[in-house]
């Protein structure tokens, strides 16, 4: 069985043999419910940075290195991007706003979006299938074909997160194994949810397997010894590999690129190394 064309394949030397969990990012990785964030956060801190002239540089630039901090801590909680721009305000010599004021402004600019794509949902204007990457279910289920439980860890707000499993259906493949941080708990951390996934499950680290589109579920999942299959998808009717979010996700140490699971059944296959 060899690997589907769409699958890039990073280190050569990964394990292939029976996984006893597959655990999961949510946002860019089952869910596209929120793309576009990344641009929304980033917006609002360059305003910020606009509105107390500490724009020094030529302002691409410093758009750039804004990015470039907040999808470094994608998958922590969101008030951690948050605590680190109130520090980069302090650095350049301005004044800063308490990071929940900051968070409390992202959010209510997504989730104005959001919840017209909840809307979209919850009336049957929209599918499921449209708003995840595409064929997740199918991989979900491709799990579940070879018994292997299914976990989600995720950076954004658990009720959030549980309400878009549920629009999503993807509730009946992962149940209550949902973590994620309540009422933004910075706190929150996946390292810890894999330590426990790993322990309660009786399981040694090389038997985890982890997808993920951020740094961090694919940095954790690696140092727990898992396999991590990176993400690199694109917002929903875009195919194709994100080559900035692949980019990251081999910096970060992923074994495999994904940029969908329409291989969901030969990707498995080959991991599992069936003849």
């Amino acid at each position: 069985m060899s690997l589907p064309p769409s699958v890039e394949l990073v280190n050569s030397g990964v394990r292939r043999g029976a996984f006893r969990v597959a655990l999961f990012d949510f946002d860019g990785t089952l869910s596209l419910v929120r793309e576009g964030w990344p641009r929304v956060m980033v917006d609002l801190m360059m305003g910020h940075l606009r509105d107390q002239r500490l724009i020094r540089e030529p302002e691409p630039a410093c758009a750039a290195h804004v990015e470039s901090f907040v999808m470094a801590l994608n998958g922590h909680p969101t008030i951690r991007q948050m605590e680190r721009f109130a520090e980069e305000v302090a650095a350049r010599g301005g004044t800063p706003a308490a990071p929940a004021v900051y968070l409390r402004q992202f959010l209510d600019t997504l989730l104005a979006v959001v919840y017209a794509r909840w809307g979209d949902l919850e009336s049957g204007r929209a599918r499921a299938a449209e708003w995840v990457v595409p064929n997740a279910h199918g991989i979900l289920r491709a799990f579940e074909a070879r018994g292997v439980p299914l976990f989600v860890a995720s950076g954004t707000d658990l009720a959030h997160v549980a309400r878009e499993a549920e629009l999503l259906q993807l509730t009946a493949h992962v149940g209550g194994r949902i973590a994620a941080p309540k009422d933004n708990d910075a706190s929150f951390r996946k390292r810890d949810v894999i330590e426990r996934t790993v322990r309660e499950s009786g399981i040694r680290g090389h038997e985890l397997i982890g997808f993920g589109d951020g740094v961090v579920e694919t940095q954790e999942v690696k140092r727990a010894g898992g396999v991590a299959v990176g993400v690199a998808s694109n917002p929903a009717g875009v195919g194709g590999v994100n080559a900035a979010k692949r980019d990251t996700l081999i910096a970060a140490g992923a074994d495999l690129i994904v940029p969908d699971y329409e291989h969901a059944t030969e990707l498995l296959a080959w991991l599992w190394g069936d003849a």
